[in-house]
């Protein structure tokens, strides 16, 4: 049975995975030119997408790559001391899902964007600051909470009640919410 499963994981792998290593490979030199070693950061985002794989199916294997290969370099970038090599080209991350969707979904996306930036901005003023240093910005509750001077608690409480009201400003403008 354990055969049969890496079988299976090994077909998905090159049908579904492998066939946009060239794309990743060329979209990290170009965006990042030289920050940090593409074979590296390549060969760590197969296996993490592999892992993440065993765990549940993934519905967009390319942007679930592309997506693991930011946060990659981006990690490694944060190692460096927070510092920007030279060549360094700012990266919109929402720019790396931009660049896989068709017209009619970037349109409905900006809209979902607008009314989430809309949620966000009616928190209250910490819950909004932890919201968007934990979600936009992908910091760690560690991170938020030593840069905004709060407590991992605090962080994880203002956390909790801005998802809720977030999902609660979505309800009220018809948007069905799971929770």
């Amino acid at each position: 049975m354990k055969e049969y499963a890496d079988r299976q994981y090994s077909q998905w792998f090159v049908d579904e995975v492998y066939p946009h290593e060239e794309a990743l490979r060329a979209w990290i030199e170009s965006r990042f030119n030289g920050a940090c070693d593409s074979d590296d950061i390549v060969q760590e985002a197969f296996v993490r997408i592999l892992e993440a794989r065993k765990r549940g199916p993934i519905v967009n294997s390319r942007a679930f790559l592309f997506v693991t290969a930011r946060n990659l370099i981006l990690n490694h970038i944060r190692h460096m001391g927070y510092e920007k090599p030279a060549g360094f080209k700012e990266v919109d991350p929402l720019s790396i899902v931009e660049e896989l969707r068709t017209p009619l979904e970037t349109i409905v996306h900006s809209e979902d964007i607008d009314l989430l930036k809309m949620a966000i901005q009616s928190l209250p003023e910490k819950c909004r600051e932890v919201v968007t240093l934990r979600k936009v910005y992908g910091l760690s509750q560690l991170e938020t909470a030593e840069f905004l001077g709060i407590s991992r608690h605090t962080v994880e409480t203002q956390s909790a009640i801005g998802l809720k009201k977030c999902m609660q400003f979505f309800a009220e403008h018809g948007y069905k919410v799971r929770g």
